[in-house]
């Protein structure tokens, strides 16, 4: 008969596991992320080289072909944000000045508002605005450098991508080997489930990006925001990160409108938003991703803000599809269930009802 421990001592050791394990995450951060980001993007190549392979492509074409052409779409957007940002740094000078007129004028409006002020405060807003604006070359170059170590690990993914797609057959009789012949049945459901959740969202939130650079972009000529394109894919990747992504995305042409650009422009770069929130939220998210991880918002917000804290931003991306393998798991263990029930969107429904569904589209597909 299993002895049956105190539920201190139980407590205990499951809170110095999950210590353990967050502290593995955080000091591993610059290993484990570039290969977690590299598990997502398998799944989302997977059905691409799968149907290769079943053209008689040799499985190494078939893995190439996808990963080239994956390299090849994601280039031509990057080289088209290049452009616009180029553009964009030339006329920054002049931007400049623009923006410190404007910050003159408003200056001008709160004073004559709030009456005369301390000679030291009276001009405090400019100051600090022209501070920032003189520093935008330190900030830039900081960015920069962030931004080209983050670029190295990138560029491992190829070559993450390649062998985990590969190999994927040896890792999936790993995990049954681990598992044991008894657990066979059941591991076989979770990978199964696994795979499909995945590669649903990951495509899904692909597709729901690419969409939203052409809308953004279109809105904002017709409000009439200068560099509508440059602003418009920066705001359509930040959707990228689940809730706070629309609402970043919205901030940047925002605020480039009330302080360089024209502020009544500002009035229509809102209600822009504001629809573009309103469908994303209830008819391109829905239709496309269709919830197949099912975590509800209050999970979902504070697993955003944990990745967040622990990778940064790849943590905000990642940590939602994460979240929703461990709640698959969860629902096939018993001792785990109220997890996954108090993790889930529906109410005592842990896998959504469309799984079913889409399991038998995805089986017509192979």
């Amino acid at each position: 008969m299993r002895k049956k421990y105190p539920f201190v001592i139980r407590l205990t050791l499951v809170l110095f596991l999950v210590s353990l394990i967050l502290t593995m995450l955080i000091v591993g951060r610059d290993f484990l992320y570039p290969i977690c980001l590299a598990l997502l993007f398998s799944f989302l190549l997977y059905p691409m080289a799968h149907l290769l392979e079943k053209w008689k492509l040799p499985r190494v074409l078939a893995i190439l072909i996808s990963i080239l052409s994956a390299i090849a779409i994601i280039g031509a957007g990057m080289f088209l944000l290049y452009q616009q940002m180029a553009v964009f740094i030339d006329d920054f000078p002049e931007l400049k000045k623009h923006a410190l007129d404007n910050l003159n004028y408003l200056q001008v409006q709160i004073d004559n508002m709030v009456g005369p002020m301390d000679h030291n405060k009276q001009w405090w807003l400019r100051e600090k605005v022209s501070n920032l604006l003189n520093n935008s070359g330190d900030i830039m170059t900081k960015v920069f450098n962030a931004t080209t170590g983050t670029m190295v690990k990138m560029g491992l993914q190829p070559v993450f991508i390649f062998f985990m797609l590969y190999y994927r057959e040896r890792f999936s009789k790993f995990i049954y080997m681990l598992a044991g012949r008894s657990q066979k049945d059941r591991v076989k459901t979770i990978l199964g489930e696994i795979s499909l959740i995945t590669k649903s969202y990951i495509s899904g939130v692909f597709i729901v990006v690419l969409i939203l650079c052409f809308i953004n972009s279109f809105g904002l000529m017709i409000v009439g925001v200068e560099y509508a394109i440059m602003f418009g894919i920066l705001s359509a990747l930040m959707n990228f990160i689940p809730y706070f992504g629309t609402l970043i995305g919205a901030a940047i042409p925002l605020l480039y409108t009330l302080v360089s650009a024209d502020p009544k422009n500002a009035i229509g770069v809102i209600i822009l938003f504001v629809i573009i929130q309103f469908l994303e939220n209830n008819i391109l998210t829905p239709g496309i991703t269709g919830g197949r991880v099912a975590i509800n918002p209050l999970f979902t917000i504070l697993i955003i803000i944990a990745g967040g804290m622990m990778w940064g931003i790849p943590g905000m991306f990642m940590s939602v599809p994460f979240a929703g393998m461990f709640k698959v798991v969860c629902h096939h263990y018993r001792y785990l269930r109220p997890i996954a029930f108090v993790m889930s969107k529906n109410k005592g429904d842990v896998i959504n009802d469309k799984l079913g569904a889409l399991k038998k589209w995805f089986a017509k597909i192979k």
